[in-house]
């Protein structure tokens, strides 16, 4: 029986069944089969783009690696959220992103805040020396401090992940205005 020399399957008569191919008359059984092409697994060849195309623009996920809103977050991130916004601040694709550089600049905005209310308080409870009992209140207004600067910064972190932007009083003004 003759195979096909195309397909390498077995072919009766003078065309290949399966892929239409015309057996030559000295095709014969004698010998190995041809071994087959390599499958096509369904992709079809393109021909190449006419002159002058320009392939359509990335989106801005794909072209820096993280997404708008997990850069947004990461801006609040407790302890090293400042450095994150600055370094934001500082990359190519983020500093011309409004929303990027809005939570940015409001971060270090707030972190500069959270610094001088943190002085005063620090100072404050320097003062236990000279009463016990004030310094207790300083100390229990300091932890009260530090858990709800948590759970603001975790709740920027959550609106900022939502691509929804929370303006706080006084330094999201600002921070609108740098952005």
């Amino acid at each position: 029986m003759p195979f096909c020399p195309n397909c390498g399957s077995n072919a009766e008569g003078r065309f290949c069944a399966k892929c239409g191919t015309p057996i030559p008359a000295s095709a014969t059984s004698a010998g190995p089969p041809p071994p087959p092409p390599p499958p096509d697994y369904g992709q079809a060849q393109s021909a190449p783009p006419p002159p002058g195309y320009v392939p359509p623009a990335a989106p801005y996920a794909a072209a820096s690696g993280l997404q708008e809103n997990i850069a947004g977050a990461l801006c609040y991130l407790p302890f090293v959220g400042w450095i994150i916004a600055i370094v934001f601040l500082a990359i190519d694709p983020y500093k011309q992103n409004r929303n990027v550089k809005f939570h940015a600049f409001q971060s270090i905005f707030l972190f500069v805040a959270l610094l001088v209310v943190w002085i005063v308080l620090r100072t404050a409870a320097g003062l236990m020396f000279m009463s016990f009992s004030f310094g207790i209140l300083v100390t229990m207004i300091m932890l009260f401090f530090d858990l709800a600067v948590l759970v603001v910064l975790l709740f920027l972190m959550y609106k900022a992940y939502n691509n929804q932007r929370f303006v706080l009083p006084i330094i999201g003004p600002l921070a609108e205005k740098q952005a």
